[in-house]
């Protein structure tokens, strides 16, 4: 399972000192640009083969209180089906491995062309990654 740990600014923190919904989004989305990267993905190749990710659905649960001055691990565990979209399950842990929040999405490959989802995204992933396993293609 993919991991990466991302320090918690002071801009991501709400008028009641905890760290604000949109930024938990924001770390999710690193996250999983971070674990496209580290599969040896390029993004430009995704923009040359005229291709993009997009994310149709996410759910955000709060677990725990996260509050600044510290780090948030966030995971990335990738499940395929046989459709046109993935699930992605992220979870954030404090460094004493305390469960803060999850984020669980439902993504996509648009072409860019025809603005539709392409048929069988992993194969799309999985011929573009060097480390196919980090995104749950071994």
């Amino acid at each position: 399972m993919f991991r990466v740990t991302i320090p918690v600014r002071c801009d991501d923190i709400d008028a009641n000192g905890h760290v604000r919904g949109p930024a938990y989004l924001a770390y999710a989305d690193h996250a999983r640009w971070a674990c496209v990267q580290a599969a040896g993905i390029d993004p430009a190749e995704l923009t040359a083969r005229r291709i993009g990710p997009v994310n149709l659905e996410t759910t955000l649960r709060f677990h725990h209180e996260l509050t600044p001055g510290g780090e948030v691990s966030v995971s990335c565990a990738f499940e395929w089906g046989t459709g046109k979209t993935s699930r992605v399950a992220q979870e954030f842990h404090t460094p004493d491995g305390t469960l803060v929040a999850s984020v669980t999405s439902v993504s996509g490959l648009l072409d860019l062309d025809h603005r539709r989802l392409v048929s069988d995204p992993g194969a799309h992933w999985r011929a573009l990654a060097t480390r196919p396993e980090l995104l749950g293609l071994a």
